[in-house]
């Protein structure tokens, strides 16, 4: 998985600053273009890191439950403000203690398989966590949120999940790090949406059955005191490393028009999620 990640040119694009007060929607549209950009040539291979104020990004089987509107009522009077995205996976929450990383990876030249993309992200995150890689295991953590096949964990623990998203032979591999703060107070809730989202009620999917104490922080598990800006500027450095060159940069001005498509077709496909 080495060789995917040296690279003779990464292009790094850092939003976990600039990004912070936005709708996770722009990321949804940010990582479309760069599919697009890096799938056909047009940009280097790239990765970027989000952050988002208090978020909690719901899957499309997340807007199914009986009682949704109780469910997103519920995260509001939280303080979280409820998106939904147009694509599998479940129920997430991204706030200021909550590094996302994109890596950005083109197959037009070569077939990358769906482990493959997993594989690579994984790899990347036991290199820039030396200390913990060896405790560092990717399986499925039952009674998580949005759990999958490539959670995470320490000692039985998930700190982080993996998604991916593929378009225009560009492939974005996208994980979620909990960074800093409490991993149990988030999942605590999600449990708690899926508790106001369900009223007791049986469904033909089965939502996870989210249990606080298998969650944790990267800072808890480590005994750390670890942030999200040390993590960004250690990647940053670790990107130099595994390159010829690192090209730090936003999309440029003829990159923006096609950002504009992406960004107004996540919108509009959240606007349609959420009126019915």
């Amino acid at each position: 998985m080495l060789a995917y990640l040296q690279q003779k040119l990464w292009r790094f694009w850092d939003q976990s600053v600039s990004g912070i007060g936005h709708s996770p929607l722009e990321s949804f549209a940010a990582d479309d273009t760069l599919c697009h950009l890096v799938g056909q040539d047009m940009s280097p291979t790239t990765v970027r890191t989000w952050v988002h104020d208090r978020s909690v990004v719901l899957g499309i089987q997340d807007h199914r439950l009986p009682h949704i509107v109780d469910g997103m009522d519920y995260l509001r009077a939280k303080g979280f403000s409820p998106i939904v995205r147009n694509s599998g996976g479940l129920a997430v929450v991204l706030d200021p203690g909550v590094l996302n990383i994109s890596i950005v990876l083109s197959e037009r030249h070569s077939h990358i398989d769906i482990n493959t993309g997993y594989d690579v992200m994984v790899e990347l995150i036991k290199t820039l966590f030396p200390k913990a890689a060896e405790r560092v295991e990717a399986y499925e953590i039952v009674g998580s949120y949005c759990p999958g096949s490539y959670d995470l964990s320490i000692g039985g623990k998930k700190f982080a999940g993996i998604s991916q998203r593929r378009l225009r032979q560009g492939i974005a591999v996208q994980i979620y790090l909990c960074i800093e703060g409490s991993g149990s107070e988030r999942a605590s809730l999600i449990r708690d949406f899926y508790e106001k989202g369900l009223q007791g009620e049986q469904t033909k999917f089965d939502y996870p059955q989210v249990r606080p104490e298998v969650m944790a922080s990267l800072s808890e598990l480590l005994d750390e005191k670890l942030t999200v800006q040390q993590t960004v500027i250690d990647l940053q450095k670790l990107l130099m490393e595994l390159s010829d060159e690192l090209q730090i940069s936003s999309l440029q001005q003829e990159e923006m028009e096609l950002y504009s498509f992406y960004l107004n077709r996540v919108f509009e496909r959240n606007k349609k999620m959420l009126s019915k």
